[in-house]
């Protein structure tokens, strides 16, 4: 009996020692660290997907910026009526000719321009296609839409159509995403590599350098996959390496600046910015005009939604409205730099400080 006693207690202390052995295997498995990080990846698949089905699940266009040349006996009353279509879905503004409709077109000043002839029941709407297909459809079938309950019919004329290999204008939204992502990615893999888990000064100057030569090396292998090798964006071979250069620079600068401020919360932090927000208020799928408010504003402000447009106008429409861009992605790349010698050289001078000795023992009063 006391056998069968000892026995049990035996098998008891053995299921015990297993049941603390498992939850020790957890605990190792999956730290408090772990579970943090694991956290954070969840809290970034949610938002990638809010923002991009937010800003793409229901495109309505909204103050699409339209040219209109017309006679003046009807002009100012197609433009009133244009501008009241319910839902704000235009922008209108009137020019005295073909000429000066077809220049702001090239500008990029216009989506679409709307020439109304007197004399036939026909109009002509002047598109270039090339800066984003999804606004030109939009505006094209607004105004359709308008010709036919009027009786008229509208031509649509493409100046400026996509290359072939770039049939729905999306090459350079692509190409911008892969330099972004490769960016912050190769920022990443400087902050994992082995001894640079506390950057000093001089590692973080180091990591901004090399980031030179990569982006260099980046710009050049993408201008060769769109040109090339799939003629996506043919011509503006070097324009394409140099932008290439800066938004990889930009965004390898940002990530160093963040992970050497917040660690690996940093790299979450620049996959925010680049990624998550960045991507789908790019203008790259949709123009601002067919994007909801919040994306419609912060899109030009980051630079995947300037490098696009950098790329687009440079390959398209001979470098114009370019200025603002460039200068968004200088910004960006400017600010990473700044911010990751800053934060360096704080953590240097907080290093140098001496440390006050321990107090010791007083002497007992005599």
């Amino acid at each position: 009996m006391a056998d069968a006693r000892d026995d049990v207690s035996g098998s008891t202390a053995q299921a015990g020692e297993r049941t603390q052995g498992f939850w020790e295997e957890v605990r190792d498995a999956v730290s408090t660290r772990a579970a943090l990080v694991m956290l954070g990846v969840l809290l970034l698949q949610l938002g990638f997907a809010l923002s991009y089905m937010g800003a793409f699940h229901a495109p309505e266009p909204h103050r699409v910026p339209i040219t209109l040349v017309a006679p003046p006996a009807v002009e100012g009353d197609l433009v009133a009526r244009l501008d009241a279509l319910p839902g704000d879905p235009l922008r209108v503004t009137a020019v005295q000719d073909r000429a000066e409709a077809r220049a702001r077109l090239l500008d990029r000043r216009t989506d679409a321009a709307l020439v109304v002839d007197p004399e036939s029941r026909t109009d002509t709407l002047i598109v270039a296609s090339a800066g984003g297909p999804s606004a030109t459809a939009a505006a094209t079938e607004i105004l359709q839409e308008v010709a036919r309950a009027e009786n008229r019919t509208i031509v649509v004329r493409d100046i400026r159509p996509p290359a072939a290999g770039d049939s729905r204008g999306l090459s350079s939204f692509y190409i911008v995403l892969s330099w972004t992502i490769g960016g912050y990615l190769a920022a990443s893999a400087l902050n994992m590599a082995a001894g640079s888990k506390k950057p000093t000064l001089r590692r973080t100057l180091v990591r901004l350098a090399a980031m030179l030569p990569y982006g260099f090396v980046s710009g050049i292998g993408g201008a060769v996959i769109v040109g090339p090798v799939l003629d996506c964006l043919p011509g503006a071979f070097w324009e394409l390496v140099g932008i290439g250069t800066l938004v990889v620079f930009a965004s390898g600068a940002v990530g160093v600046a963040l992970q050497s401020v917040a660690g690996t919360i940093g790299l979450g932090l620049t996959i925010l910015i680049f990624t998550i927000l960045g991507n789908p208020s790019s203008g790259g799928v949709y123009p601002s005009s067919l994007l909801p408010p919040f994306w419609s504003a912060i899109g030009q402000a980051l630079p995947p939604g300037a490098g696009t447009t950098v790329v687009r106008n440079t390959v398209y429409f001979d470098g114009n409205a370019t200025t603002g861009a460039l200068w968004v992605l200088g910004a960006w790349a400017f600010g990473g730099v700044v911010v990751a010698i800053l934060a360096a050289a704080v953590r240097a001078s907080r290093a140098a400080r001496p440390t006050a000795p321990a107090a010791g023992p007083t002497a007992p009063a005599v």
